[in-house]
């Protein structure tokens, strides 16, 4: 899979990254990542997109080699980021189709995408296992943030305390394989992960790109107007939802199906990752619903 890196300084002053293919003239997918990974962790499901497909990928604040940019600006704000810096690129992948694509907390980036600009992605979306908060948990979270309680929630806890350091790469694959959210994972999504969401360490070894505390900012926060935005998403999408996945989510997909035409799901084998558990599985459905498209 040939990559070459780009770059956009944002309009709150800090810099995002990522990768993209040489433009070929093919449909281009625009990818978003899960929180504490970044877009070449998902890269074993990539190389089979990228046989059919452009690809590029954009690593939100504070992950993959973006910049930590300070405080996290919340999942709106990332939203409007991520679009600037892919209208800074489009041009040059010409006028083919371009597909929206994400998972779990990118998924719903993705979606406040297709909501506030619906002509970036209209041809068509694929969303992985996306965290829809149902209302009444949006409220319960809305009343935690006002006193004080969103950011000491379980995930955000668990977050914080989460091993960031190995002595080394071989160190951190013995020492994440089939632990925790890494369960069941493919052999080569956990070495791109390995690969990929580690780098060298100051202090020696190596390290989390993602900082615990960035991705916990990001667990012990919430999407603001997410009910609003989904009614009002038109772009043809899919919603691939692992059978062993959050109940929360499964109810708020269902909710959004039945209320908008423009969403159908489609339930996989797997858990939250099911991505990085069959990759091959999960790049063949988002290959057949985008084709299918035209």
């Amino acid at each position: 899979m040939k990559l070459q890196p780009w770059h956009h300084t944002t309009t709150a002053g800090f810099t995002l990254r990522g990768q993209h293919s040489p433009p070929s003239g093919r449909p281009v997918i625009h990818f978003l990542h899960g929180n504490g990974y970044c877009g070449l962790t998902y890269a074993p499901m990539l190389e089979r997109l990228a046989e059919d497909f452009d690809l590029f990928l954009s690593d939100i604040q504070g992950h993959g080699d973006s910049d930590q940019g300070g405080r996290f600006h919340g999942w709106n704000r990332t939203a409007e980021f991520a679009a600037e810096a892919w209208r800074a690129q489009l041009a040059q992948f010409g006028d083919v189709p371009a597909y929206a694509v994400g998972h779990s907390f990118g998924s719903v980036i993705s979606c406040l995408m297709l909501a506030r600009e619906p002509d970036l992605f209209a041809r068509g979306a694929v969303l992985l296992d996306p965290v829809l908060f149902p209302p009444a948990m949006i409220g319960l979270m809305a009343l935690s943030d006002v006193v004080g309680l969103l950011s000491r929630n379980t995930l955000a806890s668990r977050a914080r305390k989460r091993r960031h350091h190995w002595p080394d790469r071989t160190a951190a694959y013995l020492g994440l394989q089939e632990r925790g959210m890494f369960r069941g994972w493919h052999e080569d999504a956990l070495q791109a992960y390995v690969d990929h969401a580690l780098r060298e360490s100051p202090a020696g070894g190596v390290e989390l790109k993602c900082r615990p505390s960035r991705e916990a900012e990001i667990f012990g926060s919430y999407p603001r107007r997410l009910w609003s935005s989904l009614a009002r998403v038109r772009t043809p999408t899919l919603v691939l939802r692992g059978d062993r996945s959050y109940p929360f989510a499964a109810k708020s997909i269902a909710r959004w199906c039945a209320g908008n035409p423009a969403i159908r799901e489609q339930l996989v084998p797997g858990g939250h990752c099911f991505m990085q558990e069959t990759p091959d599985a999960a790049a063949a459905e988002i290959k057949r619903f985008l084709q299918a498209l035209g």
